[in-house]
């Protein structure tokens, strides 16, 4: 018997759900970052076993849209929940239940598709900490399980998987088995800059960071890929501050982000980065179209 399904992983910003699916996967796909709007697109990440498929579908974050690329980011998390045979809701270790989380929480009592609960970052509670949070959430009555994880430290991820083999359907192998996402090199490619840019740059930079991949050339020899890649923000003092003094800033940017890259595409890389302005893109509704957000 085989069973496969499609499973949406949602929940607020920076509660861990890039790094889960990553570290269940075994590789980087979903950008990582402590900021707010690191996942901005629908990102299918495939895990595959002898007889069982999961479709996850990373999304991202759910919060209140504060311009168009914000309310285009609300759409993509709440459409998946009415095409999925399981919804996956991470929260982190909050002791005390937040807006956002009410918020979301009250999206999913209008809906019937499954619901487990994963409490992330147990590994900073104590045992009586995380009995109390099981307990809290219990109360609520909506979920099919809860199971407390550290997707940090790889804690009960394989009891996260044993419970989605329970309660998936009987179904076809969607993917080849070697196949562990729908996005092609280039994305994560651009993903992979933009996370890059989003650890070194200052707060109110990175939300206006777009990463477009404008080549990608292997040479006759093969043992070198060149890259180009345009970084636009919305403003010419941004333009600045990526550029860094003396190309500093965009420097560390690139250095780090061909390490990441050349594990990815398992050759070494010439990553050349230019930085470009377009101004106040993410209030424009056919900029935000035209950099691919539909």
């Amino acid at each position: 018997m085989y069973k496969s399904g499609f499973v949406s992983v949602i929940g607020r910003p920076n509660v861990g759900k890039s790094t889960l699916l990553n570290q269940i996967i075994g590789e980087k796909i979903s950008i990582i970052s402590d900021k707010p709007q690191t996942t901005r697109n629908k990102i299918l990440l495939v895990y595959t076993e002898e007889n069982f498929q999961t479709v996850f579908l990373d999304t991202p974050g759910i919060q209140m849209p504060k311009n168009i690329l914000g309310e285009y980011m609300l759409k993509v998390s709440k459409s998946t929940l009415e095409e999925v045979d399981v919804i996956t809701f991470l929260v982190d270790e909050s002791i005390e239940v937040g807006k956002l989380d009410n918020y979301i929480i009250n999206q999913l009592k209008e809906i019937k598709t499954p619901i487990i609960l994963l409490i992330n970052k147990i590994d900073i509670l104590d045992d009586e900490e995380i009995s109390l949070l099981i307990k809290k959430y219990e109360d609520m009555n909506l979920f099919k399980e809860i199971i407390p994880i550290s997707a940090l430290n790889n804690k009960n991820l394989d009891r996260y998987i044993e419970v989605l083999k329970e309660l998936l359907p009987e179904g076809p192998q969607y993917f080849p088995e070697d196949m562990i996402t729908d996005q092609p090199e280039k994305f994560i490619i651009a993903e992979i800059i933009r996370e890059k840019a989003l650890m070194n740059l200052e707060e109110e930079v990175p939300h206006g960071i777009y990463v477009d991949i404008d080549g990608i050339k292997e040479r006759n020899d093969k043992e070198l890929i060149d890259i180009f890649a345009n970084i636009y923000c919305e403003k010419d003092s941004h333009k600045g501050i990526v550029i860094g003094k003396n190309g500093k800033m965009l420097k560390s940017i690139g250095q780090s982000a061909r390490e990441d890259i050349e594990n990815l595409l398992g050759s070494k890389v010439n990553l050349q980065l230019w930085v470009k302005v377009e101004k106040n893109w993410r209030e424009k509704d056919n900029k935000v179209k035209y950099f691919g957000y539909k």
